[in-house]
């Protein structure tokens, strides 16, 4: 009788070993998982989406617009042909739609958190479509490079997802005080942010 009740607990001790060395196993595969995950999302290559910009308003301004997000900056860089020279103002607008002549369809600025115009980051307050304004040489070529973390790409966030919106080119100068958006002029380019 002593023999089997040895046997048994000899059978619950190898048991119970057995169980500890699984679970341990277990969580070192579950660790080497994670691990892998983190390596795999540090090497993705980050989100970049272009858009090609058409001329309103009777212009000849055409372009180029690339959105890239990585680590929870975006990051716009646009070029531009066929502007007059000197300064014009670019925004994002409300609605992604191109479709009428002087490029009214995108509606306003683009202001989900309902702050009056301004340029960006015054501490009065700025639309988040309120990128300001940028230099068209003798040529009548420009580039824009506008980077920030209050912007995304398809996030969740309707307070920062650029998807639906609008670029917009104006005429003239965005003056950062004009209410509600800048008396910048006519709109002469534009394209619609779609994924």
């Amino acid at each position: 009788m002593k023999s089997i009740q040895a046997i048994a607990l000899a059978l619950v001790f190898i048991m119970a070993f057995s169980c500890k060395q699984a679970k341990k196993e277990t969580e070192e595969a579950t660790e080497e998982v994670e691990e892998t995950v983190d390596q795999m999302a540090e090497t993705t290559e980050p989100e970049s989406i272009t858009f090609s910009m058409e001329p309103k308003s009777d212009s000849n301004v055409n372009g180029e617009v690339v959105f890239t997000q990585d680590n929870g900056n975006v990051v716009m860089k646009a070029t531009f042909t066929g502007l007059d020279e000197g300064e014009h103002a670019i925004h994002l607008h409300e609605k992604a739609d191109c479709s009428s002549a002087d490029g009214k369809s995108t509606g306003g600025h683009w202001n989900p958190t309902f702050e009056k115009h301004g340029k960006w980051g015054a501490e009065d307050g700025y639309h988040k479509g309120d990128i300001g304004n940028f230099t068209a040489d003798a040529d009548g070529n420009a580039t824009v490079d506008f980077s920030t973390d209050e912007w995304c790409i398809g996030c969740d966030d309707e307070k920062k997802n650029i998807l639906g919106k609008a670029v917009i080119v104006h005429q003239g100068v965005d003056d950062y005080t004009s209410q509600p958006s800048g008396a910048a002029g006519a709109r002469i380019a534009c394209t619609g942010i779609i994924q």
